[in-house]
């Protein structure tokens, strides 16, 4: 009787090791995990699930069945459209409203259940959708306004639906819905403005909805298709009357007042977001911001170049000076450098379609010179990167507006041009101005040194030109120049400049004189080649070899020779 506890002891241990052998057993893919005290647990919650799977499969099933119970009730409502002995305004009212319950009803379904709420709402656009297309095209019930309405009226009534709740997936396809019949019923019924408002006013609903915190994802798509539409109404109404003879006539007024109130909608919404709300711009709304600016500079353009463009370009500078004042005063000691840039990007690239558009090509070269001097002083005053590259920019499109390349190129390589205009000369200056307001420093990132190359390449050689053509006008007054004299006056110019530039460079730390002092070398070498020796006499010729030689010479000396005190 002294072994019986030991015995029974013994037995336990044994049972337990059977009974987790068996557990083991039973569940293998979970033998390391599942202690045998758990097994039953383990069990319970495998009957749990096997009962769930079909339970799962039942409500899908059942879901689809509603979803098709509804696609039979729409052709029903089609089938008695179809017939005469109904009107047909009462099965249209009949089968808008029939659309309109099933959206109501998956605004109104449970919290868990997304899919059905996906579903109800489809349903609700597969009825709502084709029956707007054989209303309004088949069977001539409503008029493409009406088709409109109703279309703005269903994207308003999800929003407001699921606006409370955040009915995510109700919104996406009644938007996206809503937007594809739209811009299909434009195209087919070819009445475009209707549909074209209603797109509009859907895209103010996304921009509110986002300003409110409410980021869809089918923004993206409704904007997409805005643009997509305004663009083929540019293109239709663009072309010559006979082939649009099918289009209603609109005047330029109505054209153009489409893609203005979407730049409208978009900026005011950027500005808005950005400026009171402190938020960072994003790639859409900049892409969209863009899109929408362009789509109303190709209406003018295409539509009423004569009488708006100039009205467009007075838009673009208050526009230019209202990004600048963005820029420079809300944005400039923000966190988020992007709307910087953004807005420093727009202001300068509005301010140069503004000039251009708004100004004689004249006129535009010398405001665009006098803005980059302005913006090189005002750079360097504050330190600012970006007014300098402005300046920069603004210097290179003066100088092509101006016409300053054409005749450096014809002062030194072609015929000798006609006496400079007061433009060129004064967009010389201010390349002069830009390059003397900057301060260089030993030891600069090449964007620094590019932005200082640039308005001392287009001094030196608008003053290299201006001076080989007055040199060349003193020559005419003693004898009439032939081709040879003009080479040598050429060569003469060039090489008295380089060596200047060359002695300025090194004693004023003028880095880029110098750089431009030995590519005038370059310049003179392929120069020698190309002209002179095909058009210069022997004397000539070799004295353009020797002042080659003495400025080849003479260039390294005089850049080490500038720095000695």
């Amino acid at each position: 009787m002294n072994v019986l506890p030991e015995d029974l002891k013994l037995l336990t241990s044994r049972l337990d090791a059977l009974e987790k052998r068996v557990c083991e057993l039973e569940h293998p893919s979970r033998a390391f995990e599942v202690p045998a005290s758990q097994c039953e647990g383990t069990q319970a919650a495998s009957q749990t699930l096997e009962a769930s799977g079909p339970k799962q499969a039942s409500s899908i099933f059942s879901l689809f069945g509603r979803v098709m119970l509804g696609v039979a009730g729409a052709y029903v409502l089609r089938a008695i459209a179809q017939s005469t002995w109904v009107p047909r305004q009462a099965i249209a009212t009949v089968a808008i409203a029939y659309a309109v319950a099933w959206l109501v009803w998956a605004s109104r379904t449970k919290d868990a259940d997304c899919k059905a709420r996906a579903l109800y709402a489809s349903t609700s656009a597969l009825i709502l959708a084709p029956m707007l297309w054989e209303l309004t095209l088949r069977f001539d019930v409503l008029s493409p306004l009406v088709t409109a309405g109703v279309l703005v009226g269903f994207v308003v009534l999800a929003t407001a639906l699921a606006w409370r709740h955040d009915r995510a997936p109700v919104l996406w396809v009644a938007h996206g819905a809503a937007a594809l019949t739209a811009v299909a019923l434009s195209i087919a019924t070819r009445d475009l403005i209707p549909f074209i408002s209603a797109l509009l006013l859907m895209v103010l609903i996304c921009e509110y909805s986002l300003i409110r915190d409410r980021a869809y994802a089918v923004r993206p798509l409704v904007l997409a298709v805005a643009d997509a539409a305004i663009s083929v109404l540019i293109y239709i109404y663009s072309g010559p009357q006979s082939v649009r003879s099918d289009y209603p006539e609109l005047g330029p007024a109505v054209l153009m007042l489409p893609a203005s109130i979407l730049f409208l909608i978009s900026g005011s919404s950027v500005v808005f977001k950005s400026a009171r709300m402190r938020r960072k711009i994003t790639v859409v709304d900049t892409t969209q911001s863009l899109m929408a600016f362009s789509l109303v500079a190709f209406t003018v353009v295409f539509i009423e170049p004569v009488n708006f463009v100039m009205i467009l370009g007075l838009v673009c500078l208050l526009l230019s000076a209202a990004c600048y004042a963005a820029t420079f005063v809300l944005f400039r000691y923000s966190t988020e450098q992007r709307n910087v840039r953004v807005f420093a990007t727009w202001s300068a690239g509005l301010f140069l379609m503004g000039a251009l558009w708004s100004l004689p090509s004249t006129w535009a070269a010398v405001c665009l010179g006098v803005a980059a001097l302005a913006a090189t002083v005002l750079g360097v005053r504050h330190e600012c990167r970006s007014l300098g590259l402005h300046g920069v920019i603004y210097l290179g499109v003066a100088g092509i507006v101006s016409g300053l390349p054409a005749y450096v190129f014809r002062a030194l390589v072609g015929s000798m041009p006609e006496r400079p205009g007061w433009s060129l000369m004064l967009v010389s200056v201010c390349c002069f101005g830009s390059y003397a307001v900057v301060k260089e420093h030993p030891g600069e990132v090449w964007r620094d040194q590019v932005l200082h190359m640039i308005p001392a390449l287009l001094a030196a050689c608008a003053f290299t030109a201006i001076i080989a053509q007055g040199i060349l006008q003193l020559v005419a007054r003693v004898i009439s120049p032939d081709v040879f004299h003009v080479a040598f006056v050429r060569t003469f110019t060039v090489c008295s400049v380089a060596l200047v530039l060359a002695f300025s460079g090194a004693r004023w730390q003028r880095m880029a004189l110098t750089r431009i002092a030995y590519a005038a070398l370059a310049f003179m070498a392929a120069k020698l080649i190309f002209e002179d020796l095909r058009h210069g006499r022997m004397e000539f010729i070799a004295g353009s070899f020797f002042l080659f030689a003495v400025t080849l010479i003479a260039v390294p000396h005089l850049s080490r020779m500038g720095n000695k005190p």
